[in-house]
Order: C-alpha cells, then sequence, then structure tokens
C-alpha cells in the first residue's frame, strides 16, 4: 500500500512523463509540416480535370517552360509523387501529376485485359495523351514535354513516348518495359533503388546492349541519343520516390535535355514524413491515458492460443480456394474482405469454445481510434503521402470490406488481450495472418498474385495503427472497442487502396 505522499509523487510522474511526451509529439509534429510545407511555398499549386481524371497542376506563377507529365505506379495516386513533382516545379517546369483510372480519386475503373499490352495498357497509355494534351495547352507551356513514371507507370510512358513524337524526355523510376530497345526512347533516364535487385539487373542489361555500365552517360541529353542508368543508394521500390539523389538525377537530366539550368534544390519528403507521422502515432498515449482505466485481461491458456493464432490462418486460405469470391469491382478485394471475415469468424468461433469472447467494456474508444485515425493521421497520408480520402465511387468497396475487418481486427484484439499480451503473442498473431495470406497467393497466384503488392499497406497498418490501438487497449482493457476502431480504419484503408476493375469489355 502506498502512503499519501508516495501515491502523490507518483501521479506527477505520470503527469511529467504524459507533458513531455506529448510536447515531443507536437515538436516532431510541427517541425514535420514546416518541412513539408517548406517546398510548396513561393508555387501556383492548382487541380484541374481531364475529362474525369483529376490532375494537379504545380508551377513557379507566370513561368515559360516545358511540361512534365508525372505518372504514379499501380495502387497509387499523384500525391505519392509529390517529391517528383515539387522538385521540378521549383526548377521551373509546368508539372503535372495525374491519378490513374481506377487509383486514388479518379472516378473511372480501370478496365481491358491486365494481361494484353492492347487491353489496360493502352487504355492508360490514351489517358496519359489526354493529360499531356491538356498540359501542353496550359498557359506558359512552350511546346516541349517529359513524361516521368514510376513503377507501373514506367511501362506506359515508355510505350507513350514511341508514340508521340512531342516527348523529347522520359524519365523512368524501377523500371520494368519490353518495350525498351537499344534505340528507343531515344532520351531516357533509369533511376532504381540500389535495393531493387530484379529491376537493376534489366537495367544492366539495357545498358550492356549499349556496351554501357550502371552509372555511365551514353550520348548526350538533348541531342540525337542519351540513355543513362543510375541505382539510387540505400532505399527500395517506395523509398526511391523520396531518395535526393534520384531527385537530382532527375532534374539534372530533364535540365540537360532542355537546355535549362535551374536548380532550386530538391523536395526530399520522406524523413519529413516519417517525422510528422512519428508525432501523429506518439500522441496517442497521453490521449490514451486519458480514457478510462481498465482491468487487465485473463491470459488465454498456450495450448489454446497457439490453436486460435494457428489453425483459423491455414484454415481460411484452404476454405476459400474451393469457392469462386469475385464479387466487386475492384482487383482482389473482394476476396480479401472474405479472408477478414472467415479468418475473425473462425477465431472469435475458437474464443467462444474457450469462453474468451470479449465483453462489451468501454466500447466507445474504438470510435475514437477510428476518428484519430481516420482525420489526423489519415489527413496527413492525403496531403503528403497517397489519396486516403475516397469519393463515392468506393463507398460500396468499404461497406463491403467493413464486417470483415471488424471481424478480423476484434479477434485479433482478443487474442491479444487488448494489446496486453506479451510481445512473442503480438508477432506469431500477425504473422500468421500475412502468412495466411501468402498461402491464399500460392493457391492462386495468378489472380491473387496482386495482394502481395497490398501487402505493405497491412504491415504499415501494423507498425501505427496497431500500436496506437495497443496503447488504448492496454489502457482501457476494451478488445471490442479497440477490434473495432481498428477494423474500421484497416477497410478504409484497404477500400482506398485497391484500384476499382471493371474487367476486360
Amino acid at each position: 500500500m502506498l502512503t499519501p505522499r508516495e501515491t502523490g509523487v507518483a501521479e506527477t510522474r505520470v503527469i511529467l512523463r504524459n507533458l513531455l511526451v506529448t510536447l515531443l509529439a507536437l515538436l516532431s509534429i510541427g517541425l514535420g509540416l514546416f518541412l513539408l510545407e517548406r517546398p510548396r511555398a513561393g508555387l501556383e499549386i492548382t487541380t484541374i480535370e481531364v475529362g474525369q481524371t483529376p490532375a494537379t497542376v504545380m508551377r513557379v506563377p507566370g513561368t515559360q517552360a516545358p511540361v512534365v507529365v508525372i505518372a504514379h505506379g499501380f495502387a497509387g495516386s499523384r500525391q505519392l509523387m509529390q517529391p517528383y513533382q515539387l522538385t521540378l516545379a521549383r526548377a521551373g517546369y509546368i508539372t503535372v501529376s495525374f491519378d490513374f483510372e481506377g487509383h486514388g480519386r479518379n472516378p473511372v475503373p480501370m478496365s481491358g485485359d491486365v494481361t494484353a499490352i492492347e487491353g489496360t495498357t493502352r487504355l492508360l497509355m490514351a489517358e496519359t495523351g489526354r493529360v499531356t494534351d491538356a498540359a501542353l495547352a496550359l498557359p506558359g507551356a512552350d511546346g516541349r514535354v517529359a513524361l516521368l513514371g514510376h513503377s507501373m507507370a514506367s511501362d506506359i510512358v515508355v510505350r507513350q513516348a514511341l508514340v508521340d513524337e512531342r516527348v523529347g524526355a522520359v524519365v523512368v523510376l524501377s523500371l520494368f518495359s519490353e518495350a525498351v530497345t537499344a534505340e528507343d526512347p531515344a532520351n531516357m533516364l533509369i533511376l532504381n533503388g540500389a535495393w531493387e535487385g530484379a529491376l537493376r539487373a534489366e537495367a544492366r542489361r539495357i545498358m550492356g546492349e549499349l556496351e554501357a555500365s550502371e552509372g555511365e552517360t551514353v550520348g548526350q541529353p538533348g541531342e540525337s541519343f542519351a540513355r543513362r542508368a543510375v541505382a539510387v543508394p540505400m532505399v527500395e521500390h517506395v523509398g526511391v520516390l523520396y531518395a535526393a539523389p534520384g531527385l537530382v538525377e532527375a532534374r539534372d537530366w530533364l535540365n540537360a535535355s532542355f537546355g535549362r539550368s535551374t536548380a532550386n534544390g530538391v523536395a526530399a519528403t520522406g524523413w519529413p514524413i516519417l517525422l510528422t507521422l512519428f508525432g501523429v502515432v506518439l500522441l496517442v498515449i497521453p490521449i490514451a491515458n486519458a480514457l478510462p482505466h481498465g482491468a487487465r485481461l485473463a491470459e488465454i491458456p498456450p495450448g489454446a492460443f497457439w490453436m486460435l493464432a494457428l489453425i483459423p490462418a491455414v484454415l481460411t486460405p484452404l476454405v476459400l480456394a474451393v469457392f469462386e469470391t469475385r464479387f466487386l469491382p475492384v482487383l482482389v478485394a473482394d476476396y480479401l474482405a472474405l479472408h477478414l471475415a472467415v479468418y475473425g469468424a473462425l477465431v472469435l468461433a475458437g474464443l467462444a469454445v474457450e469462453g474468451d469472447l470479449p465483453r462489451i467494456r468501454h466500447w466507445w474508444v474504438g470510435l475514437v481510434l477510428a476518428a484519430y485515425g481516420l482525420l489526423v493521421f489519415g489527413g496527413v497520408l492525403d496531403r503528403y503521402v497517397a489519396s486516403f480520402y475516397p469519393h463515392a465511387g468506393r463507398l460500396p468497396i468499404l461497406a463491403a470490406i467493413l464486417p470483415g475487418a471488424i471481424l478480423a481486427m476484434v479477434a485479433d484484439a482478443a487474442l491479444l488481450q487488448a494489446g496486453q499480451a506479451r510481445l512473442w503473442r503480438r508477432w506469431v498473431v500477425r504473422i500468421a495472418f500475412l502468412a495466411s495470406l501468402g498461402v491464399a497467393v500460392a493457391l492462386d497466384f495468378e489472380r491473387l498474385f496482386f495482394l502481395i503488392l497490398i501487402l505493405p499497406v497491412i504491415v504499415l497498418f501494423y507498425l501505427t495503427f496497431g500500436l496506437m490501438g495497443g496503447w488504448i487497449g492496454r489502457r482501457t482493457g476494451s478488445a471490442l472497442g479497440v477490434g473495432v476502431g481498428l477494423g474500421v480504419v484497416l477497410a478504409w484503408a484497404l477500400a482506398v487502396s485497391f484500384p476499382l476493375f471493371v474487367g476486360a469489355s
């Protein structure tokens, strides 16, 4: 039993610790937002629509310059390409980024055959062409244009450059395209992350046809032929979008191609984004400490825990493999909605047998978690990272994923005692679920391949929202509330990430 003095000292320490954490979180958010907004200073940033394709124009006001059309990769959006758009706009170019059909806030679904060049690829090329037409019609555009694309869009911009004689330069990030030859495109810079082994090997092969190596330049940009391949140090498929060396290479290549020399710094926003999100996540600690204190939940016995952590993860893909799971106009989201629902139902059924179903206590904390995640964390994501707020056409997708996501997250929270479980148990449950998705891909690789590309979204969800939910759960002991809150956020994140797709016509 603590004396009144000892109790007072303990309470003072808690208050001071909360104040310190709050101060650190607010400083991180403030500094991060300052660094993120600084590259925008002095730019004119407007939104236009090319048909139904939403696009963002960034430029120095009144500039007369070449145009750079910037295209994102699969499951991306124009926000993801901001480091390159900001850097090139600050260098004096008129830059236009856009959301491909089926992506971001573009209301038109992707269509056609994704396995055939004459299918989806041609449709996305046509969309790129329409955006290029609109970009060249902007006030100040001097008639010259470059295309820049990442990942999926690297193939699109390469092929579009081959059929559009107006394109004077191509910059491709994480290139994979069978359309590249020793002669075409005539002026191309290839940027890969140093950790993209297979894509770097392809870049070396392309340069090898010209008897050159990675890091060497063949020809002179702006003349009849030029090509260069660069490995951007210490980054991978997404990190290559934020690394300063790649931004400098792209800017300098375009400057050489168009006879320009403007620099004005690069917008390497990766660390400011991480700093801001770190502060947003950290701020949940004092928020959680302000919530009602709940009792500690009983630990699930080891034998039951292992059965509940592993058996549903194994059974779910095996059960779904024998059923038709296509019912949504979006790539693999329909399967994932069912996978989440079946997994969650199996775990909760097992918990019911064990007598460990989560109780209805402090259920409203889920609303706090969901609101904070969608409005604060989501607001940062939507402005600086990727599209997070959906157009109306995505709401049915959200509604379809939501029940399964809530079931899965309530099951997850119950298994982990609302975050009170030992660390190794948390790792086991999350890794088992990711492995379950891996088994599903292995059983139907051709159809479910795109699940692999969504796995980083789920991993990021665990590292951020899972951590925030754990803090709230350990404080309140509400597995139900935490599970519902996490389920809402997970369903939202998945609904805005999957490209809308209507299939071949």
